[in-house]
């Protein structure tokens, strides 16, 4: 069938010339033939003659020498100098206003919005409320800037006051979503940050997202403290995903049922702070009247919990 015909066939070749480890001469030749009705051999052709000529030669740019003292080794992570002037909440909530009015599509627009993050950076808690009160509009297409913005900046006061804003109802369902998951990638969790989200996990509206959001903070945070089962904001946690779980993780309907597997996986997420949860979760995995579901989240949970918290004794022989 003409489906099955070549449309269109190319042909290129190169001649290539190098002396003295330069290039000196380059002849191509290329021809593209295209067959729109290959019964009537109808189509069109086209040939193409190109050369390429090394002129001249500078001496130095063939041997550029560099000083090694200008060259140094670094990530490839985005590198920005830190401001030495105070910010000031007035001149972010200007940033604010500058960004609702550049075009959406524009450098201009990235680079206004990569600085309002930075610059959220130098705000304490208290200048990051009021400038809440003052820049919390909207823009085109229902844009807040602060609420794309409060996400990236990681600092303990964005947390919080993203806290607040959740727990106050004053951000839509999707930007919640976005917010818990981000505090994954906070770099350098506190225990103020985990403090203030304690309160959020009790919440009867606490959405997978929030308990695994939480709990992958948690873990990070422990990742860089080595007695961090000592601080009251981790132990608050740890206090309220273990009334969760209860005595053996008992449920009595399906809906208990998704609830407990979440709550598992997010001490599963929490890793080296659950370890005082090790005797409640052998006891969920050991308990034959549990849903296998449950127990084999039980049994998961441990995957971030050191080796040195014995497991294997508190489960039965043969279970």
């Amino acid at each position: 069938s003409q489906s099955e015909q070549q449309v269109l066939s190319s042909k290129l070749e190169c001649v290539q010339s190098i002396k003295d480890g330069v290039l000196a001469e380059a002849k191509c030749a290329e021809s593209d033939r295209v067959t729109l009705f290959p019964q009537k051999g109808g189509g069109t052709e086209t040939q193409t003659q190109s050369s390429l000529q090394l002129l001249q030669v500078e001496a130095d740019t063939l041997h550029k020498k560099v000083d090694s003292e200008d060259l140094y080794v670094t990530s490839i992570l985005y590198e920005r100098e830190e401001m030495e002037r105070e910010v000031t909440g007035r001149e972010v909530t200007e940033l604010v206003w500058k960004l609702c009015l550049a075009h959406s599509a524009s450098y201009e627009t990235a680079g206004l919005f990569m600085t309002l993050v930075f610059e959220l950076r130098h705000l304490s808690l208290e200048a990051l409320r009021a400038l809440w009160q003052r820049s919390s509009f909207k823009c085109r297409d229902n844009w807040q800037p602060l609420i794309d913005a409060l996400p990236s900046c990681a600092t303990e006061a964005c947390v919080v006051l993203m806290t607040e804003l959740v727990a106050s109802g004053e951000v839509e369902e999707d930007k919640v979503e976005y917010f818990f998951w981000s505090f994954a990638f906070i770099p350098k969790p506190t225990s103020g940050m985990i403090e203030s989200l304690a309160p959020l996990l009790k919440s009867p509206r606490a959405s997978q997202s929030c308990f695994l959001g939480v709990t992958a903070l948690l873990h990070r945070f422990c990742s860089a403290h080595s007695s961090c089962d000592d601080v009251p904001a981790v132990q608050s946690v740890l206090r309220i995903l273990e009334k969760f779980l209860g005595q053996n993780c008992t449920v009595q309907d399906s809906k208990h049922l998704s609830e407990m597997q979440l709550v598992l996986k997010a001490i599963g997420n929490a890793g080296l702070a659950a370890a005082s949860l090790a005797p409640v979760l052998s006891s969920c995995a050991s308990l034959n009247s549990n849903p296998m579901e449950i127990r084999l989240a039980a049994i998961q949970a441990f995957r971030r919990i050191p080796c040195s918290v014995r497991v294997s004794g508190l489960l039965p022989a043969g279970d």
